[in-house]
């Protein structure tokens, strides 16, 4: 038997993920002074966005600005098409509808929010007064929940944590080291699909998840289930799913952990099962350090941002935006107090998930079970720091990376 230790989900750090875990950390103050006398900076070819009405602007803006993520995803699904890469076509509204069909919004609070909860529960009832939130925690959850509802197992040999999360990073935050793990790891998650797919028809069982689902359709000839779009369907949602909590939740649970006030105010909530004003805190938390403080766009054609006003910007086919959400939900000019903690703000000044288009589709179940994994956590008595630098959150690149914390 193997005695070989598993593969850590976060790859060592390259200079260049360092690189970037450094310009995370410093842009939103430069936003924040962007957005005050710059408000459309252009560095080179690539436009910087960071006022909210802009950022606004340019999301509702489809037919300009659209999606870069064509290229890396060809790689991640062999050249299949996914609706995430796509811009406003009736092929993305087939893909997405066909997603939509077999992923319920009805499944949130019948299934994904109680056993969140229920998980999250075990293993804080299990730590013994502390507990590291992002992999023992949150990761935990997180991939556990999803590979259920998805019905996609852990592959004999491979370690679904690893393989989403190195193929997430090269979706969004590529190194240009990625290449070959990617080729390798991409190859084995479809034929594990592919694989998973013929059990399942030849033995269906009566589990109802989503390629049980998906798999229903296609034997009534429905369009958008055959076998490639069903594993391209459910390979994109596990790349782009399981990977965001841990990065998110455990930043929230930081900037709680800064404010004693709003951490009080959180532990409340969960302890009165106050669901609602729970995640009002998480989501106002999140707004301190959001999954990405910018996103990318490209100009697909010619485009113009904030029309008519004096901060006027022509952009031409071909240009790359950076579009501030962490500077739009900090605008004063749209938000009272931006730097204030305020969990009675209104939906729309978050834009944790998106706008427009490409909102991101699991943004409903996020927004119900994001604060879950963190409401076990938050009952208990005298939620503290770990000791030393154990007790501040360490990030590695973009990802979260440790959070220890004690409780009672």
């Amino acid at each position: 038997m193997s005695t070989a230790a598993p593969e850590p989900v976060l790859r060592p750090p390259t200079m260049r993920t360092r690189l970037m875990g450094f310009g995370i950390r410093i842009m939103p103050s430069l936003l924040r002074v962007a957005r005050r006398v710059w408000p459309i900076p252009k560095l080179g070819s690539t436009y910087v966005v960071t006022r909210y009405d802009d950022v606004i602007d340019v999301y509702n803006n489809d037919r300009a600005f659209g999606v870069p993520y064509k290229k890396n995803l060809d790689v991640i699904m062999d050249g299949e098409p996914f609706f995430l890469s796509m811009s406003d076509t009736p092929d993305y509204h087939a893909g997405r509808d066909a997603m939509l069909a077999v992923m319920r919004r009805a499944d949130i609070e019948a299934r994904l929010a109680p056993q969140a909860e229920a998980a999250a529960t075990a293993i804080v009832d299990g730590a013994g007064g502390r507990i590291e939130v992002v992999d023992q925690l949150v990761r935990r959850v997180t991939f556990d929940l999803f590979s259920d509802y998805l019905g996609i197992p852990e592959p004999a040999g491979g370690d679904l944590r690893v393989w989403c999360t190195r193929l997430f990073e090269f979706q969004f935050a590529d190194d240009g080291t990625l290449g070959p793990e990617v080729d390798r790891i991409g190859k084995a998650f479809r034929a594990h699909i592919d694989a998973e797919i013929a059990r399942r028809r030849k033995t269906p069982g009566d589990k109802d998840d989503v390629m049980a689902r998906c798999l229903a359709l296609q034997a009534q000839n429905k369009p958008g289930y055959a076998d490639v779009q069903i594993r391209t369907g459910l390979m994109g949602m596990m790349v782009g799913g399981p990977p965001q909590p841990p990065m998110v939740v455990p930043q929230a649970l930081e900037q709680l952990l800064r404010r004693p006030a709003a951490l009080a105010g959180a532990q409340r909530a969960a302890r009165d099962n106050d669901d609602v004003r729970l995640a009002a805190y998480v989501f106002e938390a999140m707004r301190f350090d959001p999954l990405a403080p910018v996103m990318p766009r490209v100009a697909i054609a010619d485009g113009v941002i904030a029309a008519g006003s004096k901060r006027e910007r022509k952009v031409p086919k071909g240009a790359k935006l950076m579009v501030g959400l962490s500077s739009a939900m900090m605008d004063s000019r749209r938000l009272d107090d931006p730097y204030g903690f305020h969990p009675d703000r209104l939906p729309h000044e978050y834009i944790h998930f998106g706008h427009g288009l490409h909102q991101c589709f699991g943004m409903h179940i996020n927004l119900k079970v994001l604060p879950l994994m963190l409401k076990p956590l938050l009952k208990r008595d005298n939620l503290r720091r770990a000791r030393g630098g154990a007790g501040r959150l360490r990030k590695q690149g973009p990802f979260a990376a440790e959070l220890n914390v004690r409780y009672d």
